[in-house]
């Protein structure tokens, strides 16, 4: 005995609830095409995830019903389909469609933390969820279920013979291998076959990867989906005498993506992902002759092509030759299009008509914003003018201690490498360099600059980037005091002011845009500090 099954490893965009249950409609019809008697899709697939306050709306809800009801009118074999489900309590759902039939099992563990806050929207659900079809009984489970013990132990004491896992789980830095070692664990802890499907996408400042998995009940990884890809997967389920084989047929090689190509790759998905879905086509970003702005570039003509890209340079009487230049020829190289608006003339205005105000004041960072402000008025004219989102190019270093204008160079509507640490920045532009040569070596090279002021470095004010990244992920992510960062070997004084920027500049992040989370602890969803707070 054989059965056939497709994972739909697709993007299902929240809210475009129609889009979504067309998709699944055209993915069933390819499915049967292959044989397949089922189509499985990731969590929440036909309301998207996470649907967060929508799911108040009477109204989503009821579109949600509706097109559950069309769906199964519609598939040209079985689908489990992921969604809402309302029976006086909301439920994280998902139903099993076949002609004149459907069965429905619920989430039971809902997660509370980091990015998640399930709880606020749905109740937890009790009891067996193992559904009888095909001379198969298949073990369902909702993604936070497969990370404890007891529903896989119930779906299998209730007589399931192999695990079904729908999921929607972000991605952040070693996300993929955590799971892989939890669903070993499931799987050996049953002695069943696992199969796992997850969602794929950016959504707003998350993004999933998808690299779905099978995994074998001796818990060895039988067959791993690429990340970042759409991908309809076929696996086959064979009856032996020693229980369920299940074997990917025709997936794509792919070992588990590693370090920098891993990042990249998410980031460009998640960039290209936020401008389609707000439906922009074109984009624009600030060129400086800087490292971020260099790679926030790179990142832009991978998601969307170097034709829906124009580069901005606006030179100062503080930017260096070499910043215009290899601004200029990384544009160049890419197939970007370019102008050129110099500032010093709004400048200069803005030095006359506040000189009156500012008599007898000593010149100071007062005047370096003027600048920064000036560019972020050139760029929002332009991305007005146009219809183009305006990208910012700042990095999670900047933001983290406040090294970023609020109403300058912040301006924006989506920053592709908010999450990312300047150490990673520049590991980012050598790895995408190992690709293709796309940002200068000169770029790499030259000590970073703001450029706001005569010989300016951002070691002026600022520890070398390497102890400052340092600092930052065990105060930020690990929320280690700062006597245990002391006794990891850094200098009190540095761990002290670096520790108060970051509570300082709590406000300037609350107005920055959304960017997306490459890291197990961005500013965001993930971490929520008061701005008003007495704590030091």
């Amino acid at each position: 005995m054989s059965f056939r099954l497709a994972l739909a490893q697709h993007d299902f965009p929240v809210g475009d609830v129609p889009g979504n249950r067309d998709r699944m409609t055209q993915l069933s019809r390819r499915a049967a095409q292959q044989g397949c008697a089922l189509l499985v899709t990731p969590e929440l697939a036909l309301s998207g995830y996470p649907p967060e306050d929508l799911l108040f709306r009477p109204g989503f809800l009821a579109r949600l019903n509706e097109a559950l009801v069309a769906l199964a009118g519609d598939i040209a074999c079985d689908v489990l389909v992921g969604h809402p489900e309302r029976d006086q309590l909301l439920f994280n759902a998902a139903t099993w469609l076949s002609r004149g039939h459907t069965e429905r099992v619920r989430k039971q563990r809902l997660p509370n933390y980091t990015v998640f806050d399930e709880k606020r929207y749905f109740a937890e659900s009790r009891g067996s969820a193992v559904v009888d079809r095909g001379g198969l009984r298949f073990g369902v489970l909702i993604c936070e279920d497969a990370w404890f013990e007891e529903p896989a132990a119930d779906a299998k004491r209730q007589g399931a013979e192999v695990l079904l896992v729908l999921n929607a789980s972000p991605y952040h830095q070693g996300k993929s291998l955590e799971r892989e070692r939890v669903l070993q664990l499931r799987a050996r802890e049953t002695g069943l076959p696992l199969i796992y499907v997850n969602l794929i996408g950016g959504q707003d400042d998350l993004v999933f990867d998808g690299a779905s998995l099978l995994v074998s009940k001796l818990g060895q990884i039988i067959a791993r989906a690429p990340a970042f890809e759409e991908h309809l997967l076929l696996v086959d389920l064979l009856r032996t005498p020693d229980g369920i084989v299940v074997r990917a047929l025709d997936w794509p090689a792919e070992q588990r993506p590693q370090g920098e190509a891993e990042v990249y790759a998410a980031l460009v998905r998640a960039t290209g992902d936020y401008v389609r879905k707000n439906r922009f086509e074109r984009v624009l970003l600030g060129l400086s002759g800087g490292i971020d702005s260099a790679l926030t570039l790179a990142i832009a003509v991978d998601a969307l092509g170097p034709h829906n890209v124009l580069g901005v340079l606006m030179p100062s009487r503080y930017t260096a030759e070499l910043s215009n230049r290899e601004a200029a020829a990384q544009a160049a190289t890419q197939g970007v299009e370019t102008i050129v608006l110099p500032i010093e003339a709004p400048f200069q205005a803005f030095l006359d008509t506040l000189a009156p105000t500012f008599s007898g004041h000593p010149g100071d960072i007062t005047e370096e914003n003027l600048q920064s402000r000036c560019r972020g008025v050139l760029l929002m004219a332009l991305s007005n003018k146009f219809g183009r989102l305006l990208l910012t190019t700042g990095n999670k270093s900047e933001m983290a201690v406040g090294y970023a204008t609020i109403y300058g160079d912040m301006c924006g509507g989506f920053a592709p490498i908010k999450d990312v640490y300047k150490t990673e920045v520049y590991a980012l532009a050598r790895y995408r360099n190992q690709r293709s040569l796309v940002i200068p070596e000169a770029v790499i090279a030259r000590p970073p600059s703001a450029e706001l002021r005569e010989n300016q470095t951002d070691q002026d004010s600022l520890p070398p980037y390497a102890i400052l990244d340092d600092i930052l992920r065990r105060f930020i992510e690990h929320d280690e005091p700062r006597s245990a960062i002391v006794a990891a070997g850094h200098d009190r004084a540095t761990v002290e002011r670096v520790a108060a920027l970051v509570l300082k500049n709590e406000y300037k992040r609350r107005q920055s845009a959304p960017g997306p989370r490459v890291t197990a602890r961005s500013f965001g969803r993930d971490r929520r500090f008061p701005i008003s707070s007495g704590y030091r």
